[in-house]
């Protein structure tokens, strides 16, 4: 009998007023009756529409099924035949406008929380498996990935399932790209990060870090001297952007990237780290995406006394997550939306000392039927911080490009390659994810891995 609730079982979390000022978990993840009692709520559609909705095809009504009678470890197994980071994705990913977002549960209430089940079965699994994956058996074929985000980690996660000899090169001291750099450990535990890694390990695996492609060898050195007969390419996009307003070089203003790898990857939270961080009192966030919450409530963690989301556009068009707008709402961060910066001010010394920026409103619709924002005049004003932390996107690394002949990118910096194969225009070469597109999703960078790894296995 289906369990009818039109509302998904809420998710335990953390109190905002504790975990404003502290890097643990915000969500704490279902118990195990929340998740029999979640599993309850699919209706096992002959259809599976929310499958379309996955980049990487996960069988959801199997798994859920499976859930539903408590072989928890089958659900693993299922999902794992999809997904090489269940643990992670039961985490991250924007669910609601993908999976749940196709749930015809949807239609009349909430959908099935399917990411908080995905999540459940992995903590289970890394709670209470002692039994190593299985290798596969070798096939003779090596195969490099340079770069272990999302992306690559799938790509080679795939390839190895296949008895691939596949070697992972990092250009970072650890392994995980975007997962450790990026996104905040009260988000996503670093640990859980390295137990996927580990997981991959044992498939056979191996991981080069302290290896920068380009400088420390290149993709023509990998395949003629080194006997790689493919490469993938999934270095992200590392390349912050700014805004190009009077002020960025004060002493005070970061890119999002330096201050997020700064803060998760390096620690710079705690009073022993190698990379302090500026324990700023008043910070103005610019952007209005994932990493600009993200930066924003690290910098509440790191304890500011206040925190800004400056956005150009209304709280309707923030790209964000809403369950991370709701949660940066409830930890204190507080919202200037349709404002704009113009100017960073500083003082004597070369410190930021606050902002000039002007009110907008948004204006007639374009083609696409977006609104475009519009300046208000006479409306500029001062918002006071002596941090200024700018989160408005980031572009591929040149490094790559400058040191592969023949390697065609578009204007933005992203890897031309061919749609269904993740194919360059060089023999041998794949490439996905945010080095492809630009800075976009885990799920998607790892659904460019899983179509690059499939068509590698195709090579003759």
């Amino acid at each position: 009998m289906p369990n009818l609730s039109p509302k998904k079982n809420p998710m335990p979390s953390q109190d905002a007023k504790v975990r404003r000022r502290n890097f643990g978990e915000v969500a704490l993840g279902y118990t195990e009756q929340m998740a029999l009692d979640e599993a309850d709520r699919c209706l096992n559609c002959k259809n599976m529409p929310c499958v379309s909705g996955c980049p990487v095809g996960i069988q959801i009504p199997k798994f859920i099924q499976k859930v539903k009678v408590g072989e928890y470890e089958e659900a693993y197994r299922i999902i794992t035949e999809s997904s090489s980071l269940p643990a992670v994705c039961g985490r991250v990913c924007p669910q609601e406008t993908q999976c749940e977002g196709k749930c015809v549960r949807g239609i009349k209430g909430e959908p099935v929380g399917i990411g908080r089940l995905e999540r459940f079965v992995a903590d289970y699994h890394n709670e209470n498996s002692t039994e190593p994956p299985k290798k596969a058996e070798p096939n003779g074929r090596k195969v490099a990935i340079i770069g272990s985000g999302p992306a690559g980690l799938t790509c080679a996660g795939d390839l190895a399932k296949r008895g691939y000899d596949v070697t992972v090169f990092e250009a970072l001291h650890t392994a995980g790209g975007v997962l450790v750099y990026g996104i905040p450990e009260f988000r996503l535990p670093k640990a859980i990060v390295a137990r996927e890694i580990e997981t991959l390990k044992a498939l056979g695996v191996k991981i080069e870090v302290n290896t920068v492609i380009g400088k420390t060898v290149t993709i023509e050195e990998l395949m003629k001297e080194q006997g790689f007969e493919a490469v993938f390419i999934g270095s992200g996009a590392g390349l912050p952007r700014f805004m190009k307003i009077p002020g960025e070089n004060l002493k005070g203003v970061y890119s999002a990237n330096e201050f997020l790898t700064r803060v998760n990857l390096m620690k710079a939270y705690r009073d022993d780290s190698a990379t302090p961080i500026q324990k700023a009192k008043k910070v103005v966030v610019v952007g209005g995406g994932n990493v600009a919450m993200d930066a924003a409530r690290c910098a509440m963690r790191l304890g500011a006394e206040g925190v800004f989301i400056v956005y150009r556009r209304s709280l309707e068009e923030l790209p964000a997550r809403r369950e991370e707008v709701e949660h940066a709402q409830e930890e204190g961060i507080e919202f200037r939306l349709l404002t704009n910066p113009t100017e960073i001010l500083g003082d004597e010394n070369g410190f930021v000392r606050g902002m000039n920026c002007v009110k907008m409103e948004l204006g007639e619709p374009d083609a696409s039927g977006r609104r475009s924002p519009v300046e208000i005049p006479d409306s500029a004003f001062l918002l006071e911080c002596d941090c200024v932390i700018m989160a408005i996107g980031t572009s591929p690394n040149p490094l790559i490009k400058s040191t592969t002949k023949g390697l065609e990118v578009n204007k933005r910096g992203g890897i031309v390659v061919e749609e269904g194969t993740g194919k360059t225009t060089l023999d041998g070469v794949y490439a996905g994810g945010d080095a492809v597109t630009g800075a976009a999703t885990v799920i998607l960078a790892m659904g460019a891995g899983k179509t690059a790894a499939e068509a590698i296995a195709k090579m003759e």
